[in-house]
Parts: structure tokens; C-alpha cells; sequence
């Protein structure tokens, strides 16, 4: 069953100002996808311009990280407060206003003012920013926002983005979601004001699977589990009675491949999000794991034990017959594809110790990448396909990437144990795991930017490892 497309872009006219005076009614603000419209509309600012066509208001990705941009986020307000299922409306415009303000702040590229503390905004106010008060308050640019109860039960969220300094508008957008998926609202929104100051794509509104571990070292619980990419929306999947390892989003959501001990014995089973049962994809009496997607859907690539040697296969996402594609003496594993299902990246030890290869689709042309000191594991192509984030053990684990062709190479972790990259939609995070030091067995989630300096724990409920970053949600 497909994921429904519960965040829709409205798409509305205007509402004409004499329209709204006869009807006795303040000025409402009309969301619309992205970009103002050439001509001022009723309610909006008088004179607005598209700041980004005079070159005005962009955060540099890579100075930003020292430099943040000051954004103020005031609360969210909304034309009447009223209960819905997922709460009233004057606390959810409070809520969201916050989720936006975490996800800029987590990005590393902006130092919001957001809260209870900043200048309550009124409902008519959206449209019409008092800038006055925010430039003197330190915001480059001001995020403003309602929520509405509709009829038949649904929730509308705007959100608009301005440049204090030229008092313009930049970009608005609006939202109609189901209460259950009011949050989603408020990551759209972060993504439309990160997209439209950075030029980078989007990727706060996503999410990751991961295992959920718990216990003592030597008896870790260990079970699948699902949330946003910011610790939101947190669920477990499976119940822990069996392992579960290096779980993997299906390119359309609906499904997640991971290994798994159910019946006793290491395989790999594919996870329907919608009916929540898994079905076993390779029948073999040989041990199957480290499974991986193909970008459109129709293969996994996954390593097999086979009278002492691991080679890389892939199956149908259906099920069949494996088909291998390395054959060489040692153990090869960690295949991914990169972005356009040409190539694949994995790891092998043929030369003595783990290093990086690629090799075409098919298994052809397999060569070396890695030649640096140490060892270099769990590999994954960036969504852009211009890097490859990796594992480097030499004294410790740490996260780098390198170029496809093997140069560039950067490490941009320095933890005693981090391991496990896995790259946000834009290609511009990796999400990785760090263990703790001594026995404990202890892990966390944790999170990078291409810079190296933007290094922050990512919340989970329990201990985490293995994360997989889902692509954008439809």
C-alpha cells in the first residue's frame, strides 16, 4: 500500500482586500508554492520583491557553519484556537514554530531567535511583518507562520519567509495535512526557508530507520525502529525477540530490508511498513546479510557466505535466484549503489586488508579506491554521487568521504568509535553511530556536515546504531 501524500502545496488565489472588508474579516494570509507572485497581493506585504533576483540574503554552507545567520521564529498564531485530534490550535502554532526552529538550528547554518521570548505575532501580522522591531533584535531574516482548523477537519499551515533588512518577502508556502501529520508541516517549512537562503536541497522532512538497542553487552536487545530525522515521531517495529541489524529504506518508503535471527539463523528479510510482517527474500542455508536497494527498487545487493569465502550478489526485490557479482578469495561486503544504479561501491579484503572498490552494475571493472593508511569500511554513495562516506579504522573509527575515484579523501569525525555513515537526502549530513568507550556496549546516534565542524548527538529513546536516512518524503 502506498504512503498517502498526506502534505499537499496549495496553490490559491489571493483573496481580494474589498472581498474581505464586506465580509467584516482582517486580511488572511493566502499561501502559495515558493515564489511571490510579480504583482502585490492582498494581505502581503505592499511592494514585495523576490530578494534571491537582486542577489540579497544567502548563507554561504561553508562560511555559514562560523558565521550563523540570525533568523527570528516567533510562534505560530492562528485565526481561532479550537481542539483538533492532535491538540489546539494555538499550542500546535507553537509547537511548529519550534520544530522549524530546531532544524535550522541543527543545520548549523543559522542562530534562531525563536520562543516565547520574541514579539508575539498576531494573526494578520503574518502577512504584514512589523521589521522595525526585528532588525534591532538580530534577525537577517524572519520566519512567520498560522495554523487554521479547516471544516472537514484537516489542518492548513503557511509559512513565509522575509528579508529584514530590504523588508521583502522571499518565498511563502502552505500546507493542508491530517492532524496526525501536523509535524510534517513544520519540517516542510524549515526545508522551504533552508532551500530557499542556502541553494541546497531539502531533507528535514525525512526519516530514519535504525536498530534500538538496549541490555547488557553480550545480551543486547536489538530491534528495528523508525522515526523522523529529528527524534520525532519515534516508533519500534519489530519486538526485539530476534536480532535485527543494517536495516535499509526501499527507494519508495513502503519497505525496509534488513538482517535479521529470526528462526535462528542470520538472513534477510524485507519489512512492509504498511501491514508491519516480514517476509524472508534469499532461501539459503548459507549465511545472507548486509542487504542494499538499487535506486529503482528492483534489486538488492547483499553478501553470502559460501564455503569459507563472502562474495556480493543481488536478487530480485521480489525474491529469485542470487546472482553473484564478485569472486574473488577473502570477504567482500558492504555493496551500495551509487545514485543512478550504475555502479557499486563495497569493501573487500582481497589485498590483505579491508579496503574501498567500485565496480559497474553488473560486477565488471571492479577496482581499488582506498589507498591510504589504516582500513576502510562501510562504504555508501552520497545522493549527489560526487562522494563516498566510509568508516576509517586505524587507533580508532571515524567518518571520512572520498571521491568516487578514490582522491580528496577527508575525514570529518575524530570520535574513538564512530562507524555506520549514511547520507541525508541532499547529500549534505551523514548520520552515523558512535559507541561508547569500556563494556557497556552502549551507542548513539550522531550526525555530521561536509564541513567536519557541525558534529551533534541525534536523540533516540533507547541506544542506537546502524542508521539508514530515508530519502525526502513525498
Amino acid at each position: 500500500m502506498m504512503l498517502p501524500k498526506t502534505i499537499l502545496a496549495l496553490a490559491l488565489a489571493a483573496v481580494p482586500a474589498a472581498t474581505l472588508a464586506q465580509a467584516g474579516s482582517a486580511p488572511l494570509p493566502v499561501p502559495f508554492p515558493n515564489s511571490p507572485p510579480s504583482a502585490p497581493q492582498a494581505g502581503g506585504p505592499a511592494g514585495a520583491t523576490n530578494p534571491q533576483q537582486q542577489g540579497e540574503l544567502v548563507v554561504d554552507v561553508v562560511g555559514g557553519v562560523s558565521a550563523p545567520l540570525g533568523i527570528a521564529i516567533p510562534v505560530m498564531p492562528t485565526s481561532e484556537a479550537v481542539s483538533t485530534p492532535a491538540g489546539r490550535t494555538d499550542e500546535l502554532g507553537r509547537q511548529l514554530s519550534q520544530i522549524v526552529t530546531t532544524d535550522l538550528r541543527n543545520s548549523g547554518l543559522f542562530k534562531p531567535l525563536g520562543g516565547d521570548a520574541l514579539h508575539p505575532i498576531a494573526y494578520p501580522e503574518v502577512t504584514a511583518p512589523t521589521f522595525d522591531y526585528w532588525g534591532p533584535a538580530g534577525a537577517s531574516a524572519l520566519v512567520q507562520g498560522f495554523v487554521r482548523a479547516n471544516g472537514d477537519g484537516t489542518l492548513t499551515v503557511g509559512c513565509y519567509l522575509y528579508d529584514v533588512s530590504s523588508r521583502a518577502e522571499i518565498a511563502r508556502q502552505g500546507f493542508v495535512v491530517p492532524p496526525s501529520e501536523w509535524r510534517r508541516a513544520g519540517h516542510k517549512c524549515a526545508d522551504m526557508v533552508y532551500s530557499k537562503l542556502t541553494g541546497e536541497g531539502p531533507y528535514f522532512d525525512s526519516r530514519v530507520v535504525y536498530i534500538s538497542e538496549t541490555g547488557p553487552k553480550g545480551k543486547r536487545i536489538k530491534r528495528l525502529a523508525i522515526m523522523d530525522q529529528d527524534g520525532g515521531n519515534h516508533r519500534f517495529l519489530t519486538n526485539g525477540q530476534a536480532i535485527s541489524l543494517t536495516p535499509r529504506f526501499s527507494p519508495d518508503q513502503r519497505s525496509i530490508v534488513y538482517m535479521s535471527y529470526l528462526k535462528d539463523r542470520p538472513a534477510i528479510y524485507v519489512y512492509d511498513l504498511a501491514s508491519g510482517s516480514s517476509r524472508l527474500l534469499v532461501s539459503s542455508a548459507n549465511l545472507t546479510f548486509a542487504p542494499r536497494i538499487s535506486p529503482d527498487g528492483r534489486w538488492v545487493l547483499f553478501s553470502m557466505a559460501v564455503g569459507g569465502n563472502t562474495d556480493i550478489y543481488r536478487v530480485a526485490f521480489s525474491g529469485g535466484s542470487p546472482q553473484r557479482l564478485t569472486d574473488s578469495p577473502g570477504i567482500d561486503t558492504g555493496a551500495t549503489y551509487s545514485p543512478d544504479g550504475g555502479r557499486i561501491v563495497f569493501e573487500s579484503d582481497r589485498s590483505g586488508t579491508q579496503q574501498l572498490y567500485v565496480m559497474n552494475a553488473d560486477g565488471s571493472s571492479q577496482q581499488r579506491i582506498s589507498f591510504g593508511s589504516g582500513r576502510y569500511a562501510t562504504p555508501v554513495w552520497s545522493p549527489r554521487g560526487n562522494l563516498i562516506a566510509y568508516t576509517k579504522i586505524g587507533g580508532s573509527f571515524r567518518i571520512g568521504v572520498m571521491s568516487p575515484a578514490g582522491g580528496n579523501e577527508q575525514l570529518l569525525t575524530d570520535g574513538a568509535q564512530d562507524e555506520g555513515p549514511s547520507w541525508s537526502p541532499n547529500g549534505r549530513v551523514i548520520m552515523f553511530f558512535r559507541s561508547g568507550m569500556g563494556g557497556g556496549g552502549r551507542a548513539d546516534l550522531w550526525s555530521v556536515d561536509l564541513t567536519g565542524v557541525n558534529v551533534r548527538r541525534v536523540p533516540t529513546v533507547l541506544d542506537g546504531s546502524d542508521p539508514a536516512w530515508g530519502p525526502l518524503r513525498p
